[in-house]
């Protein structure tokens, strides 16, 4: 039986819990957590390199990156051989040039796996954080980490070679938080690193400004992110790209039944939304939306409590690239296998904080109530025996529980996971050593003609090409060497390579001066 005292003891334990979560928000990270993270970063490192190590990365995207970066470290012009133009020309990712200083250490490809490896898993320090100064405790707080940490994209982008936007990801949260804190100079710098790795994130940023400005009620952090993501889009859209690459924004074929340019598109966009409708709705949409929450679907959906909705007004800075994606012709942007969902993971993650803020704070006001109601009839119940009954509502919070979520977490990352690639990876194991030993007698800063698996291995160079750029009859003449692995080609350029074997054979000015399990290596002779 209780008694009155009990039930302002409860109230007061619950405020001072509150408290105690949200000044946590602000200290450092648990040790478990620092481990989780730590832990993360090293399995995405091993992964990646692995990946890289049997000449399974592609020029698309590692490979192009890791030459434009390896040039700005030796001072040269970063110009892009696998793309034709300026790397400025095609993203306007100025993030290039400070990663070239760990070039300067040492000119290796694996810091951008290293980098990469480190940024996503740091993603789960800021999502903790914000999880702690909503109120939330510390083991729900943890959980939400370690479901950041088992997201799938998390990983999958991670096998997938490196893109700078990765760096954004927990840049994006660490501005939300800084925003919460009051913390004006880190979020300034939190959302010029994240402009600095793609220009299509200024549109998140702007977005991210709308929703702080108008649903956080932070009026001044919302007006930067709004003034400095506007600014950004246009220079970089209009002023950048065009002067680096000569030609509009290199996404812009993907979107041609809206418009040949960006500006002809936004405008087409808000003057006729008869032309994307059926995009919105199509069942590849919802199929794609479905996959992208599924991981936390627990935590999305509104079934405990009434249904407020207000939580998902987080995922407002999303929109923008939710609707890049959808709007493709190009349906591996609606995959997790890829890097274009990155931008809207801090935000579902933000999302499914604020659900369980606003869960949490619904049962402390239902136990109040309730508490009010035993007051009430305080007298009259002692005697009587009380019957719950059984409610959906029961079920689903014990569904929200903890280690449910990781368990939930876990094995959709073991059904969506691209770690199954390793085992088509072993299929091509039988000219692995040949390709080793191939790699190796060609000449450091030769220009040579390759794959787009083999592309990566020979990046720190000035002139390295693909396949897919040349035609039977283009001339061979600024190739030192060309290498082909006839035995597992890449698909695209399969015939072309074969075609191409044949006729060097046969070359007054090639030699073939290795050959192993169909692994093939020309030289071009000397004058």
């Amino acid at each position: 039986m209780q008694n009155r005292e009990n039930f302002a003891d409860d109230r007061e334990d619950i405020s001072v819990s509150i408290s105690e979560n949200i000044e946590e928000g602000r200290s450092q990270l648990p040790s478990s957590l620092v481990w989780a993270i730590a832990t993360a970063a090293a399995i995405f490192f091993l992964c990646s390199s692995l990946r890289h190590a049997l000449f399974q990365s592609t020029a698309f995207d590692l490979g192009i990156f890791d030459q434009a970066i390896y040039l700005i470290s030796q001072n040269q012009t970063p110009f892009s051989s696998l793309m034709g133009i300026h790397i400025l020309g095609d993203h306007a990712a100025v993030i290039y040039y400070p990663l070239a200083w760990l070039y300067k250490i040492s000119p290796d490809v694996h810091w951008l796996l290293l980098v990469q490896a480190v940024a996503l898993s740091l993603g789960a320090w800021p999502t903790w954080s914000l999880a702690r100064l909503a109120g939330l405790n510390q083991e729900q707080s943890r959980a939400i980490a370690l479901i950041y940490l088992l997201y799938p994209v998390v990983f999958n982008i991670n096998l997938f070679d490196f893109h700078p936007e990765v760096i954004a990801l927990p840049a994006l949260l660490a501005a939300i938080l800084a925003a919460r804190l009051n913390k004006i100079v880190w979020f300034c710098t939190a959302i010029v690193l994240v402009i600095s790795c793609k220009a299509v994130l200024s549109l998140t940023v702007v977005a991210m400004g709308f929703w702080l400005f108008f649903c956080e009620k932070k009026q001044r952090y919302g007006a930067i992110a709004l003034l400095l993501g506007a600014a950004w889009f246009l220079i970089a859209s209009q002023k950048i790209i065009p002067f680096f690459s000569g030609s509009e924004v290199a996404g812009v074929g993907r979107y041609s039944y809206l418009g040949k340019s960006v500006l002809e598109i936004i405008i087409n966009l808000i003057l006729k939304p008869q032309l994307v409708l059926g995009k919105i709705l199509s069942f590849d949409t919802f199929k794609y939306l479905f996959l992208l929450t599924l991981p936390v679907i627990w935590l999305l959906l509104p079934f405990s409590g009434k249904l407020r909705l207000k939580y998902l007004t987080a995922l407002i800075p999303a929109i923008p690239t939710l609707l890049i994606n959808i709007l493709s012709d190009l349906s591996f942007q609606r995959s997790l296998a890829y890097q274009y969902s990155v931008p809207v993971i801090p935000f579902l993650f933000l999302a499914v904080i604020a659900k369980e803020e606003t869960r949490n704070r619904e049962e402390i006001k239902g136990n109040q109530e309730e508490d009010k109601a035993n007051k009430q009839h305080f007298l009259t119940s002692v005697n009587l025996p009380q019957f719950k009954k059984f409610r959906i509502s029961q079920l689903w919070q014990g569904i929200q529980l903890p280690r449910i979520m990781i368990i939930w977490s876990l094995l959709i990352f073991l059904c969506v996971g691209e770690y199954k690639d390793f085992y088509l990876y072993l299929n091509r194991l039988d000219t692995w050593q040949a390709t080793r030993e191939a790699v190796a007698q060609v000449q450091p800063q030769s220009s040579i003609l390759t794959d787009n698996r083999l592309a990566p291995h020979f990046t720190h160079r000035s002139i390295v090409k693909l396949l897919s750029q040349i035609s039977p009859q283009t001339n061979l003449a600024e190739f030192q060497y060309i290498l082909l692995n006839l035995r597992h080609p890449w698909p695209d350029t399969e015939k072309l390579g074969a075609t191409l074997a044949n006729k060097l054979k046969t070359s007054p000015d090639f030699k073939l001066t290795y050959q192993k399990n169909e692994v093939l290596l020309f030289k071009r002779r000397a004058d």
